[in-house]
C-alpha cells in the first residue's frame, strides 16, 4: 500500500518515534508498505521554522535526506494537485494540509495523519 505521511508524522518517525501510535508504527514500519512524503510537506517545515515554531527545528533539508536514505518517495506539487485544492470541503484552513489531502486524492495515495480535522476529508485519509 502506498501511504502518504502528514507533516507530524514525518517529523515524529524521523525524531521522535515514541510520539507515533502504534498503528502508525506498524503501518509505517510494514515492510510491503510504501512510504512518501511531499514536498509541502518540507515547505511548511521550512516557513515555520523560519518563524520559530518550537514545534518545527529540524532542518528540512537533513530530513529530506534521511527520508530519502531511508527509502521514502518523494511527492513533488504538481499542477493537478495545486487545483484539486478547490474541490475540497473547508473543513481545515491550513494550506499544508490542505495540499496533502489534494495529493493523497489525485495519486489514490492513503494520506496518514494524526490530525481529527484532516481526518474528517473523504477519501483516501486515515487517522492514525
Amino acid at each position: 500500500m502506498k501511504l502518504l505521511l502528514d507533516t507530524h508524522l514525518l517529523l515524529w518517525a524521523a525524531g521522535e518515534p515514541d510520539r507515533l501510535s502504534a498503528n502508525a508504527r506498524t503501518l509505517i514500519d510494514a515492510p510491503e508498505n510504501e512510504l512518501f512524503f511531499s514536498a509541502a510537506s518540507l515547505w511548511e517545515i521550512a516557513i515555520k521554522r523560519g518563524l520559530g515554531r518550537s514545534d518545527f527545528q529540524v532542518d528540512a533539508r537533513l530530513l529530506r535526506r534521511g527520508l530519502l536514505d531511508n527509502g521514502y518517495g518523494e511527492l513533488p506539487i504538481g499542477s493537478e494537485h495545486a487545483i484539486a485544492v478547490a474541490d475540497l470541503p473547508p473543513i481545515h484552513k491550513d494550506p499544508f494540509d490542505r495540499m496533502l489531502v489534494a495529493q493523497a486524492m489525485v495519486e489514490g495515495i492513503s494520506l496518514l495523519t494524526a490530525d481529527s480535522s484532516v481526518a474528517r476529508y473523504p477519501g483516501p485519509v486515515r487517522l492514525v
